[in-house]
């Protein structure tokens, strides 16, 4: 589960807090809102290892080719299709 305090919280009990983001991830929030998100240097690695696993799908041969060319987005998601096409996301 993961802990949700405030920045002046962390402000005044860094070490607690620090000692606690080993364990599980502590959001620090600022006014109210979600700002930061403290975690144990592990985990971290561990994320910047997967944004790093990325493959073109021009690499791709036969069986696993064929299965992106035939996949649909979830119509749920149509909203991120919209996004692309009138290039109001969040890469630009």
């Amino acid at each position: 589960m993961t802990s949700t305090v405030t920045a002046a919280a962390v402000s005044k009990n860094f070490g607690a807090y620090q000692e606690a983001a080993v364990r599980e991830p502590v959001i620090i929030t600022k006014n109210g809102r979600p700002r930061i998100v403290l975690l144990a240097y592990e985990d971290y690695l561990r994320l910047s290892r997967r944004d790093r696993r990325v493959e073109a799908t021009a690499d791709l041969r036969g069986a696993d080719r064929a299965a992106v060319e035939k996949s649909e987005m979830d119509p749920g998601l149509d909203h991120l299709n919209a996004e692309l096409l009138t290039n109001k996301h969040p890469a630009d």
